[in-house]
């Protein structure tokens, strides 16, 4: 029911505009700075890279933006050096929230992050503190096509090393263990799919079903405001939140 539509609900609300979109390309350039630092700037050799850069393209990143950041990063040495942290608190109504940062300044981000949560009625909690509620998995969301069969699509998720799959209305989520995720979405580009989105993901085992408008607001609010920060790379929760009559509003 809800969960039908809910990828194209999350994503009129992630891309609605180009500013949007431009957020998401510096958000995954950080990435990459990072991954090229830790490996190399060859993706053959780099599993996290290669991971990224599919992220990238599902995120319809041109290929030129990708190229100039592995470049960029290369060459950098002493420049800008970004750190991942992760932070986690609550939203309003009991809801988990897990902030992945990428970032060149820890105060910095701390400072933002905490003020986010206070001024919409959250808090933010010690590590692990929300993190047990989700599970690390791979996801891996393929457009679901007319005529395109639901046992079939189950079997080549599984043959490449899938652990799941779900159909919705709209979509197949295919999850895999973390360490599977690059070896699944590979083998399933081999298939010729294309995806909406690929990442590992933190994955909530139950949802919190928020029925009252106004703690809505305020976690749709809470949420709005860590995505529009550029050093919060990544933002997952448990709320079932209602479902908007005005998704392109």
């Amino acid at each position: 029911m809800s969960g039908h539509s809910k990828w194209h609900n999350i994503q009129a609300k992630k891309g609605k505009a180009d500013a949007a979109r431009g957020k998401i390309f510096t958000k995954i350039g950080r990435e990459i700075a990072i991954a090229v630092r830790e490996g190399g700037a060859n993706p053959e050799s780099n599993g996290k890279l290669r991971d990224i850069i599919a992220k990238a393209k599902a995120n319809n990143m041109p290929n030129d933006n990708i190229q100039r950041s592995i470049k960029k990063a290369a060459g950098e040495g002493s420049g800008i050096n970004y750190e991942e942290i992760v932070y986690e608190g609550y939203a309003p109504g009991g809801v988990a929230v897990i902030c992945n940062i990428v970032t060149d300044n820890r105060n910095r981000t701390s400072a933002d992050v905490r003020h986010i949560f206070d001024k919409c009625g959250g808090n933010l909690g010690a590590p692990g503190s929300v993190s047990y509620m989700f599970d690390n998995k791979g996801q891996i969301v393929v457009e679901r096509e007319p005529g395109m069969d639901e046992d079939e699509m189950m079997m080549i998720a599984l043959d490449a090393g899938a652990e799941d799959m779900k159909a919705l209305d709209d979509v197949f989520e295919i999850y895999t263990a973390p360490n599977d995720f690059s070896a699944v979405r590979e083998a399933l580009e081999q298939q010729g799919l294309s995806f909406l989105s690929a990442d590992v993901k933190m994955i909530p085992q139950n949802t919190v079903s928020i029925t009252d408008e106004e703690t809505a607001a305020k976690i749709e609010k809470l949420l709005d405001m860590l995505d529009d920060n550029d050093d919060v790379a990544d933002v997952y929760h448990n709320a079932e939140l209602p479902e908007s009559d005005e998704e392109d509003e």
